[in-house]
Parts: C-alpha cells; structure tokens; sequence
C-alpha cells in the first residue's frame, strides 16, 4: 500500500494561528477494536472521554512542542514542559499531580507522554506525514496557551484526546492507543489521558485562560 498518495493537505486556522495541516485517507486508517468503532461512530467520542476530531491536524504545532522537547530523535515531554512553563512551576505542578495522584501514576503519565509523542512521530512517518517547520515565534507561554486552546472543546472543556486527534490526527491518536495498550496496559493508557486533563487544566488556570473546565475524567 502506497500510503503517501492519499495524504491531503490542508490549511487548518486554531486558536488564532494557521497551520498547515495532512490528514489520512479512510483505507489507510488502523484497524480499531469492533466495539470501539462502534462505540465511536454512534457517540462520536475518543475512548476516554471528549468528543473526536476528524479535521486536518495542527502540525506545526505539534512541531513547536517537539521541538520544545528536544527535537524529533531526542524528544521529552519532561524537557517541553520546562520549555513551556519554567522549571519552577514544573516542579510545582509536578508536586501537585503527586499529592492527588501518586508518585508512580505521576510518573508513568510523563514516561507515557513521551512515549504517545515518538509512537506518534513514528506513526506519522509511516504515514508519508511530514512536520513543518516549527514557528519560530510559537514557544514558551504562547505555546503552551496554544495546547490549551487546541484541547477545548466548544462547551469549555479540555480533553486530551481531542488535543491528540489535532496533534496528528484522530486515526493516528487510535493507533497510538493501541501502541500503548498493547506495550502497557488499557489503564495505563487512561493514566496518560486523566493526568493530562487535570494537568493542562492546572496550566490553562495558571496562565489565567478564561472559561476552561475540567473533563471528568481527571
């Protein structure tokens, strides 16, 4: 199968910002669990909560928080977050995620974010998606507002599977998924998804964005 002959770019407008975007055609899509696939075209949800997105994907930003991370072959969520925030509110949410969640889970959701950004790259990469180049501007603060706005749905919520599905797209958040379920665990999945939730919606609180809520899987 010659996947990059259905590669469609498009041109996506997010949170105030143009982004050129590629999504995959329908045959080159994972193969999904038959209940999951059900359970998607009736509710139009991701697994975990919040609806999913079909449209072409934000890719340069997903390339400005690669690159915050340490670039494509050396790429920590760690590093993108102290790139993003600071180490002192790193350390400070870091703290909090652990009181409400436990060393062990805390830690596996970083290892687990990195882990979803490279499974991504790489599944990417299979199919024919290329990154631009990340926005020289688009970095700091400013990304990080970016992620928070990328991740909210129109009733205010932020949902890390929808900021999944605009990433790189939602066929490739399932396979990603997949990847992890299958190295890990279905729970240590959902970890990833809840912390996430609760985490970027700690940042959307301190970076003062207005009308963010709190997904209830947190």
């Amino acid at each position: 199968m010659n996947m990059r002959k259905n590669v469609l770019v498009a041109a996506l407008a997010l949170g105030g910002i143009a982004f050129a975007g590629t999504s995959v055609a329908a045959g080159d899509a994972p193969t999904t669990a038959p209940a999951a696939q059900s359970q998607m075209k009736q509710s139009a949800m991701n697994w975990f909560g919040g609806e999913s997105y079909n449209g072409a994907p934000a890719l340069t930003v997903t390339a400005a928080l690669v690159k915050a991370g340490g670039g494509a072959s050396n790429f920590s969520f760690s590093t993108a977050l102290v790139s993003m925030l600071g180490q002192k509110t790193v350390n400070a949410e870091v703290a909090k995620l652990t009181k409400q969640y436990g060393h062990e889970n805390v830690t596996n959701f970083i290892n687990g974010m990195t882990f979803a950004v490279n499974d991504g790259l790489k599944r990417a990469t299979e199919a024919g998606v290329k990154l631009p180049a990340a926005p020289a501007d688009l970095k700091g603060v400013k990304l990080a507002k970016t992620l928070v706005t990328a991740g909210t749905t129109a009733d205010g919520t932020w949902w890390s599977g929808l900021l999944f599905d605009k990433a790189l797209s939602h066929d490739i958040h399932v396979r990603v998924m997949q990847d992890i379920d299958a190295k890990y665990s279905h729970a240590a999945d959902e970890n990833t998804h809840k912390v996430l939730n609760q985490a970027l919606y700690d940042v959307a609180q301190a970076l003062k964005v207005k009308g963010v809520k709190l997904a209830s899987l947190h």
